[in-house]
């Protein structure tokens, strides 16, 4: 009877143990039920297409276009055919093997990428035969369609997410498409849209029968947003089309809203090419030009001395404190002696006087030597000076970054008298040991979108908004976007200024800007050039500058043109800048000579002048 009791007691606690375990895998462990589920379902993302770009005008710029991803979950792989399969792929069966095993390291659960952007006719060998490949399916994406192949440096690209990434964006998925430079990094989020889920049944073959249960677990897709940019693709394409075989970067905004119109940089690229399958091999190639440096924006990124032009914020401070009038004369002798055995060489005759505005369009370095040297001196000490004038600098937008939705640039180089200091210990320092910042030489750096802003600030008679690419439809919004920035250079000082940019295009240095029936405000430069060849410094061509606005009155485009090696300021700078402000204001272009000049000619020669080893002249 005891036996009978123990044996009874042995068999129910066996039992009890056994039912106690199911119930715990059943109910409390989600390990099983996960497994048996994605046992019996597939999961798959649902990419909504990246949000349209189009320009100021309404014309599509970016669109999108479907792309097929290979994808492999390792744990649903069984026997399959690999020479069928790298063969469709095109693919070594070593690689194929290598990116499985990859695929197994990062997870047996999750979908790895085993080849990226097939197209439809790719995969269409595939679409019958996919039963044959147990573990392997295709997801759909979408990549860039550049409807217009222009404005690579501007729109940037787009490319797959990586492991490393992922670590940083838990909400991304591997492989998954991400801003990487331009307009498609800054407006990420809003050009990504929201991913969706789709669960699918599968049989026991591990065919998909179905949506699981009605579709009711999916979650759907959320488009992501269209986006209008400030840029007119019309003139972005014209001028790049200028700047054919030459290096250096156009910027061009509209003054009274900081809307920029065209952002060029030379040389550029086709951004089609950084899509597809042969992404990778594109984008080595731009990497490893390191002559031309195509990647390098050189309208947000190159740091250059503005040369002449900058004398007009000398000539604008220099009224603003009471250094200099309008009608303030200076004689000049080919040149200033600033100096015992100092001389600053100067283009204009023996006994030349200038008054404001011929010191302008006569482009007199004398002039403005003598300006400046008052700025400096006009305070009790030149550290005093030095910092007065750089003050007023600032306010126009220089020595810092402006703020611009883009996530490249630099800030440029406006000295003060720390810098100095620690140049000249002994505080042995004046106005005429920095006389070169009177012409925009010596130790000032700016960017050519810098000097499109200030060139902007000029035209509004003092004031700018911050350069920007994203349109705002609301001129509320946009003013609370991106209030007025005030210089701190009172009004009336500007008219005198202006008139001077006028007569440089009316009869100065750059008539060969001057349109019918367009009064153009603009001023010439000529910067010297250096680079370090063989550890030595050396002296190239002369870099071409121009700003300009127009109209006069109630300006419509203020842009900078920055030609390196181009001679001088007339030469390439001004013919360009004048006709990109006959396109945008004129809509079409009569001086097809000058067009034709610009477009067909060719600075190569110049640029290849450093690396032929032999001896090359300059300025010819």
């Amino acid at each position: 009877m005891i036996h009978k009791n123990l044996l009874f007691y042995f068999i129910f606690g066996v039992s009890a143990i056994f039912i106690f375990q199911l119930i715990r895998l059943q109910l409390f462990n989600s390990e099983y039920s996960e497994r048996s589920l994605s046992n019996a379902t597939l999961e798959r993302t649902v990419y909504p297409p990246r949000g349209l770009i189009y320009d100021r005008n309404g014309k599509l710029w970016v669109s999108n276009k479907p792309v097929y991803d290979l994808m492999v979950v390792p744990e649903n792989l069984k026997v399959f055919d690999t020479l069928e399969l790298t063969q469709n792929l095109k693919i070594s069966k070593k690689e194929l093997i290598e990116k499985i095993r990859n695929a197994k390291e990062f997870s047996k659960k999750l979908p790895s990428v085993i080849e990226r952007q097939l197209s439809l006719s790719e995969i269409s060998i595939f679409q019958e035969k996919m039963w044959k490949f147990p573990g392997f399916y295709f997801q759909k994406k979408t990549t860039r369609d550049y409807l217009l192949p222009i404005g690579g440096n501007v729109l940037g690209y787009i490319s797959e997410t990586n492991k490393r990434e992922l670590k940083m964006k838990p909400d991304y998925d591997l492989g998954e498409m991400i801003g990487r430079q331009g307009i498609e990094k800054t407006y990420e989020k809003i050009l990504r849209g929201k991913k969706g889920v789709k669960i699918f049944q599968k049989d026991r073959f591990n065919r998909i029968i179905g949506p699981y249960e009605y579709g009711n677990y999916d979650t759907a897709s959320k488009a992501a947003e269209n986006l209008t940019l400030t840029l007119d693709s019309d003139l972005q394409n014209y001028g790049e089309s200028l700047m054919q075989n030459k290096r250096g970067g156009i910027v061009a905004i509209e003054p009274e809203t900081g809307d920029v119109l065209a952002l060029i940089t030379a040389p550029n690229y086709n951004p089609n090419i950084l899509i597809g399958r042969n992404r990778s091999k594109s984008f080595n190639k731009l990497v490893n030009d390191t002559i031309s440096k195509p990647l390098f924006d050189r309208s947000l990124q190159a740091e250059y001395s503005p040369g002449s032009p900058f004398k007009l914020l000398n000539a604008l401070i220099g009224l603003q404190e009471k250094v200099i009038t309008p009608e303030t004369v200076f004689s000049c002798n080919k040149g200033h002696y600033y100096a015992k055995g100092a001389f600053m060489k100067c283009h204009n005759g023996i006994g030349t006087k200038s008054n404001l505005v011929k010191g302008i369009y006569k482009s007199c370095n004398s002039y403005f030597a003598k300006t400046f040297v008052r700025i400096i001196e006009s305070q009790s000490t030149p550290e005093k000076g030095i910092d007065l004038w750089k003050a007023h600098l600032l306010r126009f937008g220089l020595g810092n970054y402006l703020g611009y939705d883009l996530p490249i640039g630099k800030p440029g180089f406006i000295p003060d008298s720390n810098y100095y200091n620690t140049w000249y210990p002994e505080k042995n320092w004046g106005s005429t040991t920095v006389i070169s910042n009177a012409i925009g030489q010596g130790e000032i750096l700016t960017t050519p979108i810098q000097m499109a802003n200030f060139t902007a600030a000029i035209a509004n008679r003092g004031f700018y908004r911050k350069p920007h690419f994203k349109k705002s439809a609301d001129s509320k919004l946009n003013d609370s976007l991106y209030p007025i920035n005030r210089t701190s250079i009172d009004s009336k000082h500007f008219e005198t200024v202006i008139e001077g940019m006028h007569q440089v295009v009316e009869r100065g240095t750059a008539r060969i800007a001057k349109i019918n029936g367009l009064e153009i405000c603009g001023k010439t430069g000529t910067v010297e050039n250096f680079i370090r060849l063989n550890n030595e410094k050396t002296q190239l061509t002369d870099h071409s500058i121009f700003i300009a606005f127009a109209p006069k009155e109630k300006p419509k485009i203020a842009l900078a043109v920055f030609v390196e090696n181009g001679y001088w300021g007339a030469r390439w700078a001004a013919p360009i800048a004048s006709l990109i402000i006959e396109k945008y204001l004129k809509k079409e272009v009569k001086r097809k000579w000058l067009e034709k000049k610009i477009v067909e000619g060719s600075l190569i020669a110049e640029y290849e002048k450093p690396f032929l080893g032999k001896p090359f002249n300059i300025n010819e």
